[in-house]
């Protein structure tokens, strides 16, 4: 069973007050391996079929969307790719004579996915709802955005790293919030932040703009 919490809205009402939507709460997450060996138990398809299936569908809409196509799954949704600029190249200047990006700055960086109505129904059918006793946790707002700048560029005068669990403890901001913000200071080139390492190893460190 599945479990909910109403949770406020970060704007509020037209009226001022806070707005309450409900929010289920994600336990966990399953992978294409317990995908495969569910679907196994309710069919004649060896759990390898399953996944060389998956991984060959896959790779064929990457093909299709790599080709500028969007690509339908009836049941599933529509994926369709979205284009950004690659690491360390500055938006084009709309503006007459302005500086232009040619084919070496602009990747694929997010595949955007809609969701067909049949698939949030049969979500739907699955899910039984119960009202959690669990409560969502907010990130603080003690700090301004430029606060919480200076208490990174502080710390990072004192100790060679800043890792996200730090960020958080300063900051009271949560986890996924401060892992997005000390991302953005990283690319922003007069933040004095920069960062080494991919991934969960990605730390962030002192940088300064030549």
């Amino acid at each position: 069973m599945a479990e909910y919490q109403m949770q406020a809205s970060n704007l509020p009402s037209e009226d001022g007050e806070k707005v309450l939507f409900p929010r289920i709460k994600i336990w966990g997450q399953v992978d294409l391996d317990y995908l495969a060996q569910r679907i196994n138990y309710s069919s004649t398809f060896t759990p390898g079929d399953i996944i060389g299936l998956v991984k060959s569908l896959t790779q064929a809409i990457a093909r299709e969307m790599g080709e500028g196509h969007s690509v339908k799954v009836d049941g599933l949704g529509i994926f369709t790719p979205s284009l950004g600029l690659r690491k360390g190249f500055e938006r084009e200047d709309a503006g007459q004579g302005g500086q232009k990006r040619n084919v070496r700055s602009i990747c694929v960086d997010n595949i955007d996915f809609r969701a067909d109505k049949d698939f949030i129904q049969e979500t739907g059918m699955n899910c039984r709802l119960d009202r959690s006793q669990w409560k969502f946790r907010r990130s603080s707002d003690r700090y301004t955005a430029g606060e919480r700048l200076e208490l990174a560029q502080n710390y990072l005068k004192q100790y060679p790293i800043l890792k996200v669990s730090d960020y958080c403890e300063l900051t009271g901001l949560l986890r996924n919030a401060a892992a997005r913000e000390l991302k953005h200071w990283s690319e922003t080139p007069d933040s004095g932040i920069g960062h080494t390492g991919r991934g969960s190893h990605r730390v962030y460190i002192k940088f300064i703009a030549e």
